[in-house]
């Protein structure tokens, strides 16, 4: 079955298994001529012309058309002189099986058609009362016609079979591939998240604390210094907590795919505040939500306020005053943190921040605008849509 199924212009050592055949074939022709009573026993001329005939077979899958004519050539001359007529019908099969199998349809019938005319012309010179050898000869012909086409039907069944279950194949592996890309990117994007907002909290308390220590050495202010302490410690269980909760996530096996555990949201959004304000932010909520919102849009925002409040503590300069506004507008979650700093350094290292908040946004069908305000300072603005059916769900 797999030499059928398999093509035969592009199959391995196809001159040397079918010099192989051509050999096999002449071994049989000679058989047939010196076994078989059809005809009178060939001469030199006939040995000859009979050998000759089986020689092309070697070559019949690279040029079918040329080897057919070629096995012809001596054929009709070999049965015009009344040679033994059963011996060189196994090679001219095989060239006519080649063509079948090997070309379309139209050519095969052509082709055929000629070989039967030729055929039945010697023979009606050579034997012209023989009408049941005439029928005999056709209903070869034609039989092998039939299972050549038969063959190059199946084949070309076959490989769209294949084909279709390597295309199938394929998409699994893409689709394997584009998911593993995308828990990667949420891994990442939690992870900078939860890293980048608790260490640049830590970073800022623990420079108020060295600030204290360092400006007034005998008028140490323990007090501050102690709640600094503190702030970095909560800031760290905090931390802690998240990521825990994260790495606990990502090591369940026996869950759905999809199980992230509870996502943070809008009722976060006081805890964010009050931690830029420990890290000396001036903050300003505005949250204007009548209704409940959905986990994952509010989830997003959450990360969004998260990495903006992280952004203006890290780069807007002292004391920012930073402005937090949600509301609901028409089914449309709208977000928006502005501050008065001096915005990032020019020539810095560009980080992911920018890049996870955008992408937070286009995983709930939002988008997010970032960028310098026209009178100073930085400002970040999402549109997070609330779809009916899901805030019907969430309620």
């Amino acid at each position: 079955m797999a030499a059928v199924n398999r093509d035969p212009l592009t199959a391995p050592h196809a001159v040397r298994n079918d010099t192989v055949l051509a050999a096999f074939t002449a071994a049989v022709a000679v058989a047939l001529a010196l076994l078989v009573d059809h005809g009178r026993a060939p001469d030199a001329l006939g040995w000859t012309l009979l050998l000759v005939a089986h020689v092309p077979l070697a070559w019949r899958r690279r040029r079918p058309l040329t080897v057919l004519l070629l096995v012809l050539l001596p054929v009709v001359p070999y049965h015009a002189l009344d040679n033994n007529h059963g011996a060189p019908v196994a090679a001219t099969m095989v060239a006519l099986y080649t063509i079948a199998s090997t070309t379309t349809p139209r050519r095969t019938l052509l082709l055929g058609t000629g070989v039967i005319g030729a055929t039945l012309t010697v023979n009606a010179l050579t034997n012209p009362a023989g009408f049941v050898e005439l029928i005999r000869i056709t209903g070869w012909v034609v039989a092998v016609l039939v299972f050549g086409v038969d063959v190059r039907f199946y084949r070309q069944y076959v490989t769209t079979i294949v084909e279709r279950a390597e295309r199938a194949e394929r998409t699994r592996e893409e689709e394997a591939r584009r998911r593993v890309a995308e828990e990667r990117l949420r891994i990442a994007r939690d992870l900078h998240d939860l890293l980048a907002h608790s260490i640049t909290l830590i970073g800022v308390q623990t420079s108020v604390a060295a600030h204290v220590l360092a400006a007034d050495p005998g008028r140490l202010d323990r007090e501050t210094v102690a709640k600094a302490l503190d702030d970095i410690a909560e800031t760290c269980r905090t931390a802690r907590g998240e990521l825990r909760t994260t790495l606990e996530v990502l090591r369940e096996n026996g869950g759905p795919a999809d199980a992230r555990g509870p996502l943070a949201g809008l009722d976060g959004l006081p805890d964010l505040v009050e931690a830029a304000r420990l890290a000396g932010a001036r903050v300003e909520p505005a949250v204007r939500v009548a209704g409940p919102v959905p986990p994952a849009v509010g989830a997003a925002a959450y990360r969004v306020v998260q990495e903006a409040l992280t952004n203006a503590v890290r780069h807007a300069g002292p004391e920012p005053a930073i402005r937090v506004e949600l509301r609901d507008d028409d089914g449309v979650l709208r977000l928006s943190v502005t501050d008065d700093g001096t915005g990032p350094t020019p020539g810095g290292t560009p980080g992911f921040g920018l890049v996870g908040m955008r992408e937070r946004a286009r995983s709930v069908g939002g988008t997010l605008d970032a960028g310098p305000r026209a009178g100073g300072g930085f400002e970040v603005t999402a549109s997070l849509p609330l779809t009916p059916a899901t805030r019907e769900g969430t309620g």
